[in-house]
């Protein structure tokens, strides 16, 4: 089963100011992987909370 969790969207600091960051995480099989709408991604990980905890990381 494919889910989609969205995060709040969030401004960073620094060069990316003004840039909205949405990040979510799919989950494809026994894996999740987060990415976000600037087109940053991580690896997928077996972890849906390691995989939500890299999104907070990017948005930071």
């Amino acid at each position: 089963m494919d889910s989609d969790l969205t995060e709040p969207s969030a401004p960073l600091g620094g060069a990316d100011a003004g840039v909205t960051h949405e990040t979510t995480v799919a989950e494809k099989g026994s894996f999740s992987a987060a990415r976000c709408s600037c087109g940053w991604f991580a690896p997928a990980r077996r972890s849906r909370d390691r995989a939500r905890k890299d999104a907070d990381e990017h948005v930071g």
